[in-house]
């Protein structure tokens, strides 16, 4: 890659071409977003060119709409959604704790291919967060309980905390209560604001359609796109979805 650096900018000067064969259009998708990222997650797995595709993109906000984004690693998906694991007194569990929204992006440049997700966020059952705990190594499981993730730490301290705990637990190490999986759910989801003042109460809907959106890279930047929007009345277990096609 060219660059351009000064002291005062940096500029990244090629302009890369997307040459792919395949195409994308909604006569061509899946009628499920989630039928379809599995044809395209099983593509990216066995086609052994993406290097980490289960790497995503999670972005989160403050009720007061300050964003926030970090890489973490997709680890199942079921009718329902999109799960990931953490801390759930880290950053990202705090403002989805406060603000129960967030988006993923999956990029898989070896394959000019991306999924971009928006949904509503809940916790997953303490069940099913034990049983993907204890399928982790056992320096993972000790590394869980070792981290204050996203707190200030002393130079050399969670080492020293993992060295006791290594004595606590030896190999039987339990689910920490504060660690578990979070499910991204794509789904309708209504909002209610109420105002009140001296002269009248009001009340506002929002209505939020979560969104999947499946793209791949074209010459020209003339890239196809298909969004899947949750139809409203649609229940999780058997969602309905209106398929679009994007300008790119």
């Amino acid at each position: 890659m060219d660059l351009e650096i000064d002291p005062e900018h940096l500029k990244v000067l090629p302009h890369h071409q997307y040459i792919t064969t395949s195409g994308l259009s909604p006569s061509t998708v899946s009628p499920s977003p989630i039928d379809q990222f599995r044809t395209w997650f099983k593509d990216a797995v066995e086609g052994d060119k993406v290097h980490e595709p289960e790497a995503m993109s999670l972005s989160t906000s403050t009720p007061e709409g300050i964003p926030s984004a970090r890489m973490v690693l997709f680890k199942e998906l079921d009718h329902r959604g999109f799960v990931f694991f953490t801390n759930y007194t880290s950053r990202k569990s705090k403002e989805i704790l406060a603000n129960p929204h967030a988006a993923l992006v999956f990029y898989w440049r070896e394959v000019h291919r991306s999924v971009r997700v928006v949904g509503r966020v809940e916790k997953i059952s303490q069940e099913e967060s034990a049983e993907y705990f204890h399928s982790r190594p056992v320096g993972s499981q000790l590394g869980a309980w070792a981290s204050k993730q996203s707190s200030v730490v002393a130079e050399g301290e969670v080492h020293e905390r993992l060295k006791k705990l290594e004595q606590k637990f030896g190999q039987d190490v339990p689910l920490p209560e504060f660690w578990g999986g979070w499910r991204v759910v794509p789904k309708f989801v209504i909002i209610l604001f109420l105002s009140t003042s001296l002269e009248a109460s009001l009340m506002t809907m929002i209505y939020l359609s979560s969104e999947v959106e499946f793209w791949i890279g074209k010459p020209s930047r003339l890239h196809d796109r298909v969004r899947y929007l949750r139809v409203a009345g649609s229940t999780d277990d058997n969602p309905e979805w209106k398929v679009e096609r994007l300008s790119p």
